[in-house]
């Protein structure tokens, strides 16, 4: 099956390059031809494992290529699918659907015979009623059905998520746009990956719902560990002791400086703004939204603490400003909150990141970028782990106490421990929801 992806961003390209490894034909469309040089030369604008290999497999064997001509693109292909950015609308948290708009009128003037339209990107409940009326506005004459299929992908592991989903879900309105979507991902079905097909407005709101509940997860397990360090407890064995339960479940119960990223800042906000349309406020959810802007200026106070009441003339070494490893976004991440904190207080603040430094010299200046986390301690009165990269899970603890000026570690990811810190010789530890070193 021929297939058309409008939009080479995280989501469009890590599907398109997904489905044509299914074995369709993909053409993954962009109006940005420097991204479509780039895709063109085998560089990939993104960073994410893997991608690249079974980016540079697929356009080898013929299955995969990339245009900024959409009329090339559609011709033959029995599926469009919509996958454009929707960033948080100014002033009320909405979401912008202002692309998904114009590539819905773009594919109605381009597109001659049927077609489903795919929305991928995440749209509140509704937008993909709204697109089938944009479609029919701009061309009357079309054979065409809308179809919701909304993105489950987990930065750093997106291949893995679209290969093995925990589930794909579909909406539609006819048994025809069923039938292209089932054969589009009969290569899943075969392998009893679940597959649930629903109405539109159900696939749009399960996006959300999940995201929202997910996001619930981290924050109720942040402020419980809030609550341990005034107690005495030790967060990560209620989380463990939690999470045994299967009602529960362990994973997101993983205490930290609070949830970033492109979809649980965007996609929560997007729900509270559905709920207050509709006049059934989201409560919940409104409280995680606040809750988490909250951990993360609690961790300033922590950071603060340990440096005595003030960040003025202090070296802080940051270690990670992804929002999480194997990532180079920094959407919404803690460190967008806790960095500048650092320099608009007078500290000198050296950084590192596998991958961060492309976004993060942009977005925080005054910092000083360097190549590795023993750099960055040379002389610190303070570091600060804050992403969990796998090369700050193992460091020589007692080479970094020794580099510093003040041996003060917080910890902000849990990787070590009071035990660890003060075997290496650190005079002061912190961690989340955990006793301290002092």
């Amino acid at each position: 099956m021929k297939i058309a992806v409008i939009g080479t961003g995280y989501v469009g390209l890590v599907s398109g390059v997904c489905f044509s490894d299914f074995g369709h034909d993909v053409v993954c469309v962009d109006k940005d031809p420097n991204k479509i040089d780039m895709l063109e030369r085998s560089e990939v604008p993104i960073y994410e494992p893997g991608l690249d290999e079974l980016m540079a497999k697929n356009v080898e064997a013929g299955r995969l290529s990339f245009t900024l001509d959409l009329p090339n693109a559609l011709e033959g292909a029995e599926a469009v699918f919509i996958a454009v950015g929707t960033p948080t609308r100014r002033g009320d948290g909405h979401a912008d659907l202002t692309y998904v708009m114009a590539a819905a009128e773009e594919i109605a003037t381009t597109a001659k015979d049927y077609v489903v339209i795919v929305t991928k990107s995440t749209v509140p409940v509704g937008t993909n009623r709204k697109v089938k009326q944009v479609v029919s506005k701009a061309n009357p004459d079309l054979d065409f059905d809308v179809a919701s299929n909304p993105e489950f992908l987990r930065e750093g592991a997106a291949i893995d998520d679209f290969m093995r989903p925990d589930r794909v879900v579909v909406g539609v309105q006819t048994q025809r746009a069923g039938e292209v979507m089932n054969d589009i991902y009969r290569p899943l079905f075969l392998r009893d990956f679940p597959i649930i097909t629903t109405d539109l407005e159900s696939a749009e709101m399960i996006k959300y719902a999940a995201n929202a509940f997910l996001a619930t997860k981290i924050t109720f397990i942040n402020e419980i560990a809030a609550l341990c360090e005034k107690t005495g407890a030790d967060v990560k064995q209620v989380s463990k002791g939690m999470g045994l339960d299967g009602r529960i479940g362990n994973k997101f119960l993983h205490a930290g400086p609070g949830y970033g990223g492109s979809c649980f800042p965007k996609d929560t906000k997007a729900l509270a703004r559905i709920g207050q349309e509709h006049a059934i406020p989201m409560q919940i959810t409104e409280a995680v939204i606040k809750v988490n802007e909250e951990i993360k200026r609690r961790m300033v106070d922590k950071l603060l603490d340990l440096c005595g009441g003030s960040f003025n003339g202090k070296t802080v070494a940051v270690l990670g400003v992804t929002f999480k490893p194997n990532t180079d976004d920094m959407r919404d991440a803690p460190a967008l909150t806790i960095v500048p904190a650092l320099v608009g207080g007078g500290a000198k603040v050296r950084v590192t990141d596998p991958q961060g430094r492309h976004e993060g010299e942009a977005l925080l200046p005054g910092v000083h970028w360097v190549e590795d986390a023993y750099k960055a301690a040379n002389n610190a009165d303070l570091i600060v782990l804050l992403t969990e990269w796998n090369e700050f899970r193992a460091l020589d603890l007692k080479r970094v106490a020794k580099k510093m000026a003040t041996p003060h570690m917080a910890d902000l990811r849990n990787i070590y421990s009071s035990r660890d810190a003060k075997r290496a010789g650190f005079a002061q530890y912190v961690s989340i929801g955990r006793e301290p070193l002092n």
